[in-house]
């Protein structure tokens, strides 16, 4: 008898969607390709929450609380948890978590992707995030107002390097810039493959994200515009990324175009007095054949499971050095005139910004600082150029 208890005792257990048993996973499989992997390790989810510091009068957000193990910690010390989950199954099983418990009263469950919904008001962000919205996450949290009072955000190791990563570090990037402007970045720890079910590919990270209290006087579309352009390949140098580059000229002409409609301020039109041979005449104002094939040649920034920016880059961006390798290797048997006078006014504003007022121009974005972009936005701005 005794050992038929125990049988049925095992046997109940296993039943559990929180059980380690092979039966238990096949009953209840993690979807990999969103992301799922559920922290299994109390000690580390303890960590956690107590890195944030949380008050009583404290309502949390916490982004992907799969089974619940860290939300009904979080319950224990927050007034009410926020969760926002993507999988049904997910969001069914944090509710059953704590059915029939004074805890269920303080527990919402939004059945959605965080990133295209609008959420209610937070004190405080704790997310266990699936790696594919790491970055859309990052930015909608940097740009919430009002803002979080902190942000403990379980990442991939290697995207966590990069929000604290410096100038002149290889993972260096748009994230970092704007990661460090609007937020105090810090590292917590380190979660090893293992303490998560199934195990992930590589290693986590906790960081903890403090807003900067008060917010940075600037405007978030303009800065984040800015970064785009120069960070569209980071080892080019600022000069090619802007003269060098049609597509970047022609958005920063219609822009200032619609800045001159804005502020009543007269356009002359018409075509310019000069003719130009092409192909020759541009390489020599924005570096020439060895900086082209240097950027043709770059690798990619992001060199693991995700890409930071790919998901915000515009197609046309990425396509821009293709389209001028095919222009240069072209015989230059016909002339064109150049677009008008206010695309060459538009360059020289562009040109003067870069080489006379910031001296950047032969600077590369990924050896810029934070105080640099902040120079190169309000020169532009100065002269009428926007970038949103």
């Amino acid at each position: 008898m005794p050992k038929a208890q125990k049988v049925k005792r095992n046997g109940a257990a296993n039943s559990s969607p929180y059980s380690k048993s092979s039966a238990a996973h096949n009953i209840f499989k993690m979807k990999t390709d969103i992301g799922q992997h559920v922290l299994k390790n109390p000690g580390v989810a303890q960590a956690i929450v107590d890195k944030a510091d949380l008050k009583q009068s404290d309502i949390v957000l916490e982004v992907g609380p799969g089974t619940g193990n860290i939300t009904v910690k979080i319950l224990e010390k927050a007034k009410k948890v926020i969760a926002v989950e993507l999988d049904p199954r997910m969001a069914a099983e944090v509710t059953k978590r704590v059915q029939g418990k004074p805890e269920a009263k303080r527990l919402e469950v939004l059945l959605g992707d965080v990133v295209k919904t609008e959420l209610p008001y937070f004190d405080v962000c704790i997310s266990n995030t699936p790696y594919q919205i790491s970055s859309p996450l990052t930015f909608k949290l940097l740009t919430l107002s009002p803002s979080p009072r902190t942000c403990i955000l379980t990442f991939q190791l290697e995207f966590a390097q990069r929000l604290f990563a410096r100038p002149g570090s290889a993972l260096y990037s748009r994230l970092s810039v704007n990661a460090q402007m609007w937020a105090t970045v810090t590292h917590i720890m380190k979660i090893g493959r293992t303490n998560s079910r199934p195990p992930p590919a590589v290693e986590s990270s906790v960081v903890r994200l403090v807003p900067k209290k008060p917010r940075p006087q600037i405007s978030w579309e303009e800065w984040d515009g800015l970064l785009r352009v120069c960070f569209v390949r980071k080892n080019r140098t600022l000069r090619a990324g802007f003269l060098g580059t049609t597509t970047v000229m022609e958005m920063l002409e219609h822009n200032y175009r619609t800045w001159c409609a804005q502020n009543d301020v007269p356009v002359e039109e018409g075509p310019p007095e000069k003719e130009w041979e092409h192909g020759m005449d541009m390489d020599a104002s924005v570096g020439g054949d060895d900086e082209i094939a240097e950027a043709g040649n770059e690798e990619d920034e992001w060199g693991g499971i995700m890409d930071v920016d790919d998901d915000d880059t515009p197609q046309f961006f990425q396509d821009e050095l293709d389209e001028r390798a095919r222009l240069l290797n072209a015989k230059p048997t016909s002339k064109r005139k150049r677009k008008g006078k206010v695309a060459e006014l538009v360059r020289e504003k562009v040109r003067r910004v870069l080489e006379d007022e910031t001296e950047l121009a032969d600077r590369r974005a990924r050896m810029c600082d934070e105080g640099d972009f902040l120079k190169l936005l309000w020169a532009f701005n100065k002269e009428g150029i926007h970038f949103s």
